[in-house]
Formats: structure tokens, C-alpha cells, sequence
């Protein structure tokens, strides 16, 4: 079925992390499954099992602070990603990204504040308001260099 909406995501890299509230760091492959991401720390969280988020916004984040550049994963998501096309991810979207479809089921968290290792180093993150949290539908691997897409939204 052919969305109204449309937008694009190119994965830039795929992270993990063991501990929770830690920075993910980039690894060259992630495996998904209906549980979420195989070996990360937020494996089987409900409707947050994968996290994605849009390198722009973390880009404009360090621009407005003149902070140095946060490295990918150091928001906490699992998917770093650039989108573009008209529209942005909203809850209820379908992408799928190579065999790998999820649904986005959230659209920004709570912050942790102090409790949080990134908002700890950083003074604030963009997950609160921009993180995309979805489940996954299909799983399969994802890898830096895919190409995802809102297939029904």
C-alpha cells in the first residue's frame, strides 16, 4: 500500500549498548528480532524496543551549544539516521529498512536528568523530544549505508 506521507531515512551507523542509561557505541552490524536489538541493553523495554534518531537534530544540538561533536550512539539510540523527504516519523508509521520493518510506537521519552550517563555529559539530549522508539515487525540485520522508508503511515 502506497503512503500519503513520504520520507526516507539513510542509516549512518548501528549501535549498541550492554548497560542502560550508557552511551551505545557504533558496532558494524545490528541483529533484530521481535524482542528488539540482539545483545543491547533495552532488548525487550515494550514499545521501546529499537531507538532511532535524526543526526541532524543531534548536529543542530551541538551547533546552537558550540559544544564539540557528540558521537553517534551518545544519545542512547540504536539507529543513527538522516531523514528526509516532506514528512517526519510519526506514531502508527511502518519503515522498513532492508528485510527489517518496524512500527514506530513512540515518538520522544522521559528524561532521566542526573540519572542518565549522556545527559550527565552533554547537560541535555534529544531523545526526550525527537528519539523514535518502535517494535519490530520483521526481524533481519541492519548495517550502516541502508536505506529505510515509511511504507504505510
Amino acid at each position: 500500500m502506497k503512503a500519503d506521507r513520504y520520507y526516507k531515512m539513510n542509516v549512518e551507523t548501528v549501535n549498541t549498548s550492554i548497560k542502560k542509561g550508557t552511551a551505545k557505541h557504533p558496532v558494524s552490524v545490528i541483529e533484530l528480532d521481535r524482542e528488539g536489538v540482539v545483545g543491547d541493553a533495552h532488548r525487550s523495554t515494550p514499545r521501546r524496543n529499537v531507538s532511532l534518531l535524526d543526526r541532524t537534530l543531534v548536529d543542530e544540538l551541538t551547533a546552537s551549544t558550540g559544544m564539540e561533536r557528540i558521537p553517534e550512539g551518545a544519545m542512547g539510540e540504536n539507529i543513527t539516521c538522516r531523514i528526509s523527504g516532506p514528512d517526519t516519523p510519526r506514531v502508527g508509521d511502518r519503515i522498513l529498512i532492508g528485510e527489517v520493518l518496524l512500527l514506530v510506537e513512540k515518538i520522544g521519552k522521559e528524561c532521566h536528568g542526573d540519572g542518565c550517563a549522556i545527559f550527565r555529559r552533554i547537560g541535555r539530549c534529544v531523545m526526550p523530544s525527537a528519539g523514535i522508539f518502535c517494535s519490530v515487525l520483521t526481524g533481519g540485520k541492519v548495517e550502516s549505508g541502508m536505506t529505510g522508508e515509511l511504507i504505510c503511515g
